[in-house]
């Protein structure tokens, strides 16, 4: 029976175990530097069907239909005076009962988790070093691991991915910082993207109980520091921000607000070692404007799962394919959503209301992705 080691117990590491723990015929351990795993977080995510549809695999379809959310469209608005300029219909892209969701991150991480055998799971596990030039070594503060394949998981600021690769010039700060906060009692039934002059927020339901998340991604250029009180002087200008720029009324309604500059990948690495697979944000980390961060982990975790399996050789290959078009729409989103010029955003708002309806834009931009081809 092979033997594999997952670092990570985020999305992407969860998910790839319960591929294995269906499979039964793997003997595999997740090693997490963490105590324990927060359950309780707010935040919400997006799925579109290209990880739904794999989710589905490891009985994601049997969640309960209260947890989740089925948005129909994304609503884009100026967010200056929040008059709609066009919608999008993504129902238009389900297929054969897989659907658009939006949840909670934590429902998702919980889901992942009851599959899984309390036993496989080592808390508390902080690598210190990686023998990986022939046989697979992982070494921890009082254990060594053997492994027949190493699953990279641990997230943008991977220090296995450090130690396999001898350097730490993976990631750049993408110029932006990140407001996440929860809301209630909302009446907005799909995806509400709000655009402004260098920064655009997001509202979208997480369930059936009126909960709803808020992101709003702004410019900024200095927000790169490591300090408590920079970091608080920074949410409490942003946030000030932000209410004066939109009619939207968000200063009595944002709960739990939180901020954290934006990172994203430099490049695509490879190991040299064929039975080491990076995934999720280990692998590429994409600017946060085109809601595929989630099923990007989840699709390069069963991909990985396949080229185990021997059904798909090109993990990289096919990978570096998939991140290339996903990275150009995330970074002309950003763009577009950030204009600040009033005769150009004029201009975008105009493309939007046309490219929103015309179906041979939607099936190239959306399509391809939310449903792979």
């Amino acid at each position: 029976m092979k033997k594999i080691i997952i670092v990570g117990a985020g999305i992407s590491g969860l998910y790839f175990a319960n591929l294995l723990e269906i499979n039964g015929n793997y003997d595999y351990k997740i090693l997490e530097k963490r105590s324990s795993l927060d359950l309780n977080d707010g935040y919400g995510i997006q799925l579109s069907v290209n990880a739904i549809k794999l989710l589905n695999k490891v009985g994601f379809k049997n969640l309960a239909v209260h947890d989740v959310h089925y948005p129909s469209n994304i609503n884009f608005y100026k967010a200056n005076n929040c008059k709609l300029i066009s919608k999008i219909n993504i129902s238009q892209f389900n297929q054969q009962g897989n659907f658009y969701t939006t949840l909670k991150r934590s429902v998702l991480i919980d889901f992942l988790l009851k599959n899984i055998p309390r036993d496989k799971i080592i808390f508390n596990s902080r690598i210190q070093s990686i023998d990986h030039e022939r046989n697979l070594k992982i070494n921890t503060l009082d254990k060594s691991w053997d492994a027949d394949h190493l699953i990279i998981s641990d997230g943008i600021f991977s220090k296995s991915k450090e130690m396999i690769l001898k350097s730490s010039n993976f990631i750049k700060y993408y110029n932006s910082v990140a407001l996440r906060a929860t809301l209630k009692n909302l009446d907005i039934n799909d995806i509400s993207l709000f655009l402004g002059p260098k920064f655009h927020f997001v509202i979208y339901p997480v369930n059936q109980d009126n909960e709803y998340n808020f992101i709003a991604i702004i410019r900024d250029k200095n927000a790169n520091k490591d300090d408590e009180i920079f970091k608080q002087k920074l949410l409490e200008s942003h946030t000030e921000n932000i209410f004066s720029k939109t009619s939207y009324k968000l200063s009595d309604k944002l709960e739990n607000i939180s901020i954290y500059p934006v990172f994203v990948s430099r490049d695509f690495n490879i190991p040299s070692n064929k039975n080491i697979f990076l995934t999720g944000d280990a692998l590429f980390a994409f600017p946060p404007s085109f809601a595929q961060g989630a099923a990007q982990s989840i699709e390069s975790s069963y991909e990985t799962y396949e080229n185990i399996q021997g059904i798909n050789n090109n993990y990289y290959e096919n990978r570096r394919i998939r991140i290339k078009k996903i990275n150009s729409r995330s970074e002309f989103n950003y763009f577009a959503f950030h204009i600040s010029n009033p005769i150009f955003a004029s201009v975008r708002d105009l493309s939007i209301k046309y490219l929103s309806n015309n179906k041979s834009f939607l099936n190239n931009y959306l399509r391809k992705i939310y449903n792979n081809k």
